[in-house]
């Protein structure tokens, strides 16, 4: 059944993407052992769900707690979630990481093309300090298949990093610079600099490195600094294996494998109508081996056109260090 449903992967679009999640959920209610107990305890049957709507989301907080497998499987690893000392920690096992890594690359061609055109600059200090961060995995995986030489991870090497960027600007080479949201800040301020010919794209997060700032703002001073006309964003987290890119304005748009739900505050099994303020439900088909109907922590609004708004997180939630920046 696994089979079956992931090759349908490759022909998924908004006609056909609600009957193949509902495949995915059949095959994890029925070979999840926390998914199948924890839609037992709500009282629900697996053939009464007929729509997206009616799919229960299991809580994200369920990764710091519990092993989280669709089916019997060895983990080839596990990314796992930033966080203060003590503190308990995300553990997403992965079965499969050369799929991860396709998705990964076919996510961002969706929106980007194919990122062998690009010079991959990753400006992640704080991520690459620690083990198990998917963020860092991705960078290295986009890295590897850049056909720049030029391309790598940049820690505090920033005389290396402002020399790349003055090739790539000279050569007019289409450049991608992916950073954590205080590293950018920090090279906005010490080295402002002409980069309208690269793209800017901050992962969010402070890590307690610089005061919280709205979006807006963070957006404003890079813009200034650099001197381009928008600042583009990732949203992922470590119990995703998907990913959603803005180009700007702080608009969302979820890759092929990926649909948002907002849900009602109040009450986590109503699902809210587009242009309402929500808590966002992520559905992932790329999570077929874990869990791809996430409840998270994250209050958004949902558009029109499939976009979304990150607005905040949900009060007492944990801080974590992705994209969870107020506006």
């Amino acid at each position: 059944m696994r089979n079956q449903i992931i090759q349908k992967y490759s022909q998924l679009n908004n006609q056909n993407f609600e009957a193949i999640a509902l495949e995915v959920f059949q095959y994890q209610a029925q070979n999840n052992p926390l998914y199948q107990k924890f839609l037992k305890l709500l009282g629900i049957s697996i053939m009464d769900i007929t729509s997206l709507q009616q799919i229960p989301f299991l809580p994200i907080s369920f990764f710091k707690n519990h092993l989280i497998k669709t089916a019997d499987w060895p983990t080839q690893t596990i990314f796992s979630s930033s966080g203060t000392t003590g503190q308990t920690t995300s553990q997403h096992h992965v079965r499969d990481l050369e799929a991860y890594t396709q998705n990964a690359l076919k996510g961002f061609q969706q929106f980007y093309g194919n990122i062998q055109d690009y010079v991959v600059l990753a400006l992640l200090p704080s991520y690459l300090e620690r083990q198990g961060s998917s963020l860092v995995y991705m960078a290295e995986q986009f890295i590897q298949h850049s056909h720049y030489k030029q391309s790598g991870f940049f820690l505090y090497n920033t005389q290396d990093l402002l020399k790349v960027l003055g090739e790539c600007t000279k050569k007019n080479w289409p450049t991608l610079l992916l950073g954590v949201t205080y590293a950018l800040l920090d090279l906005a301020a010490e080295h402002p600099t002409d980069l309208k010919n690269t793209i800017i794209m901050e992962t969010g997060g402070m890590k307690g490195r610089r005061k919280e700032l709205p979006k807006f703002e963070i957006h404003r001073q890079l813009k200034t600094a650099f001197q381009v006309k928008n600042i583009h964003s990732e949203y992922g987290m470590t119990e995703l294996l998907s990913q959603a890119y803005s180009k700007g304005e702080g608009v969302f748009y979820p890759s092929a494998t990926m649909r948002i739900l907002l849900r009602d505050i109040t009450d986590p099994l109503h699902i809210l109508p587009t242009g309402k303020t929500g808590v966002i439900n992520i559905i992932d088909l790329a999570n077929i081996d874990s869990c791809s109907f996430i409840a998270t922590d994250d209050l958004g609004r949902l558009r029109p056109d499939g976009g979304f708004e990150v607005l905040g997180r949900l009060d007492l939630s944990d801080l974590r260090g992705c994209n969870l920046l107020l506006s």
